[in-house]
């Protein structure tokens, strides 16, 4: 996301996928065709953060360059920058890797 600032409003966050292995355990190369969208990413950009009910900014527990899981379903995927990424709610998050 290097030309365009693009800042995601409330709960949100912009996560880039990481690819899936080009390659099975036993050296079976998988076709682009058969394989799956991964379900982790990289985290590229928070908002600042969702309400609670008495109105409190309750801040992110994400910041950007985590490396995230997330449901097969999960976000709405949007292309800046010729860049394929995904926008989904802090909630769509199942956790952090490493």
């Amino acid at each position: 996301m290097a030309k365009t600032k693009f800042r995601p409003l409330h709960d949100r966050i912009v996560v880039k996928r990481i690819d899936a292995e080009e390659k099975t355990k036993g050296g079976i190369i998988i076709p682009d065709s058969a394989k799956e969208k991964p379900s982790q990413g990289e985290v590229i950009a928070v908002g600042p953060g969702g309400r609670d009910e008495t109105g409190k900014l309750v801040p992110l527990d994400l910041k950007a360059g985590d490396k995230v899981l997330f449901g097969k379903w999960s976000g709405t995927e949007v292309k800046l920058d010729g860049e394929d990424l995904l926008i989904m709610k802090e909630s769509d998050i199942m956790g952090v890797i490493g």
